[in-house]
């Protein structure tokens, strides 16, 4: 309230949300109008389910003084938050990157800024947001009020706060002790064959159970397990969407799920009141995400327990990071699924035989759409629900139209139709009819051309028949061919046309030279002439 910058240390559950919200709302109630585009107030969360919290928590304050709070987080419509910070906003909450890309693009003014909260500021850092938290703390003007809360006040924390807080007031309500002396903590020493069949077991319990797991892949393997055994369990981690993730919470704060599991970036936005358990199934990598995860349990005064489940070559590297937590540790070995083993878990934790009845995941509903008269500005006009059984229609009862039934004129006799141009008509049907007998035409033009072809090659069919069966003719039969004895010594010309004499055939006719007439005995051609034929040369 003296405007003074604080370094808080304080517990999950102790209170620290309305002890920096409520003197915040009532600092901002004080002040004039914010300006368009500069809020006067805001909040920085490492996740969007700390921040939807957070929003929650102080949403009925603000709004009875009177002080305009918007939640700025990615994943949620920019173009809405952006429409807010135009219009002016008294305090926002918000995540460093969503925040971070606002004040880049211009859509908001950290010149008036009063007051800067950094809510698990070592969360942000371990997220890897120094960058944007270093940027937005710089537009911070001189005078303005900074508070940091931490559950760790080294390394990146330690140079936030020498770098931009000037003589902060230091406050831890942890009281020395980082953990609650309500909060138990028990390390169980179990096989890898019995591992999860035992973390079925003490989820099957009664109340309500947060199990941490280190993958996304596991978180949804693990709550199909446990609900295949009749233990009804939700996932939850950032590849869900935010309707999931919400439906999830939601319902694990309303008792309708017992169990939720979920991974380390998801635990730091689960913020319930009344769990009973906390169980890692797979150890934290440090000591803070102990702490954290611890967190979620002996909230306000309540009392807690946090079972760690470990392998045996997980032993060492547990026994060191719960050396650095500085807290008081139960160890006990579990062999397996034996009596005395399952009683001993009984007696620890309060675990039980889970049904073995599977039961099915809940899925969040989608919201009913709402019917046409039931939107604002329709009227009094009541919905199709209440309107009574549905009346019946006649035909005669139907409203009157342009004109009365009898009294309606005939088509040709209105005057608001446009008028057919006939002539125009006319000639569209002659030229339909001429098109029609051109192709008529064209078609029996075809006919006969196919005809023509087919009697062509009748008439060549019947020709190559005939030819086929007319007998050899005479000059086919060695026309064109010497005998063996050709040209030789004492020899002669084979004999191929008749006759004494033979003469090679140069491909002449058979026929006499003169007029009919028998062949000389010499060998002479048929004919009366008594020319002597030529004889070829070189001949004898």
């Amino acid at each position: 309230m003296a405007g003074r910058d604080v370094l808080g240390k304080a517990r999950t559950g102790s209170g620290k949300t309305l002890g920096f919200g409520l003197p915040a709302i009532v600092r901002l109630a004080a002040g004039p109008r914010p300006a368009k585009r500069r809020p006067r107030a805001i909040v920085l969360v490492p996740t969007r389910e700390l921040g939807m919290q957070v929003s929650d928590a102080l949403e009925p304050y603000a709004h009875a003084m009177h002080v305009s709070l918007k939640l700025v987080a990615g994943g949620l419509s920019m173009s809405k938050q952006v429409q807010a910070l135009e219009r002016g906003v008294h305090l926002v909450v918000a995540t460093p990157g969503r925040m971070a890309d606002l004040v880049r693009n211009g859509h908001a003014d950290l010149s008036e800024l009063e007051l800067i909260v950094m809510d698990e500021a070592d969360h942000m850092a371990d997220m890897g947001f120094m960058d944007e938290i270093t940027e937005i703390l710089a537009g911070v003007p001189e005078g303005g009020q900074r508070l940091l809360f931490s559950a760790t006040l080294d390394g990146d924390v330690d140079r936030l706060v020498k770098t931009y807080m000037h003589d902060p007031v230091t406050h831890d309500v942890t009281g020395g002790d980082d953990q609650p002396a309500t909060m138990r903590h028990v390390v169980l020493n179990v096989p890898p064959n019995a591992k999860y069949q035992l973390a079925t077991r003490i989820a099957a319990r009664e109340g309500r159970t947060i199990v941490f797991v280190r993958t996304k892949l596991a978180t949804e393997r693990i709550a199909e397990e446990m609900r295949e055994a009749g233990v009804l369990a939700l996932a939850i981690h950032g590849d869900r969407s935010q309707a999931e993730r919400n439906f999830a919470i939601s319902a694990f704060r309303a008792g309708d799920v017992p169990v939720l599991v979920a991974t380390d970036v998801a635990a730091r936005g689960i913020h319930v009141d009344h769990v009973d358990l906390v169980m890692q199934i797979d150890p934290p990598a440090d000591h803070k995400d102990y702490t954290h995860r611890s967190g979620r349990t002996a909230r306000a005064g309540e009392e807690g327990l946090v079972v760690t489940l470990v392998l045996p070559h997980q032993r060492r590297s547990t026994d060191r990071m719960l050396e650095r937590a500085g807290v008081d540790v139960t160890f006990r070995k579990v062999r397996g699924e034996d009596d005395e083993s399952l009683a001993m878990l009984e007696d620890l934790t309060g675990a039980r035989e889970p049904s073995w009845e599977p039961v099915r995941e809940p899925r969040p509903q989608r919201p009913e759409r709402r019917g046409r008269y039931e939107r604002p500005g329709r009227g009094d006009r009541p919905a199709r629900g209440d309107r009574g059984p549905r009346q019946e229609r006649r035909w005669e009862d139907r409203p009157a139209r342009k004109w009365d039934r009898d009294e309606r004129p005939r088509r040709d006799e209105r005057d608001d139709r446009p008028r057919r141009d006939d002539a125009r008509a006319d000639e569209m049907l002659a030229a339909t009819q001429r098109m029609e007998e051109r192709l008529a035409r064209m078609e029996a033009s075809l006919s006969e051309r196919e005809a023509a072809l087919a009697a062509r090659e009748r008439q060549l069919s019947e020709r190559e028949a005939q030819r086929d069966e007319r007998p050899a003719r005479r000059d086919d039969r060695g026309a064109g061919s010497y005998g063996r004895s050709s040209h030789g010594k004492g020899g002669s010309y084979d004999r191929d046309r008749g006759g004494d004499r033979g003469g090679k055939s140069y491909g002449r006719s058979d026929k006499p030279y003169g007029k009919g007439g028998k062949s000389s005995s010499k060998g002479g051609f048929e004919g009366g002439s008594t020319r002597k034929p030529r004889k070829p040369k070189g001949g004898r």
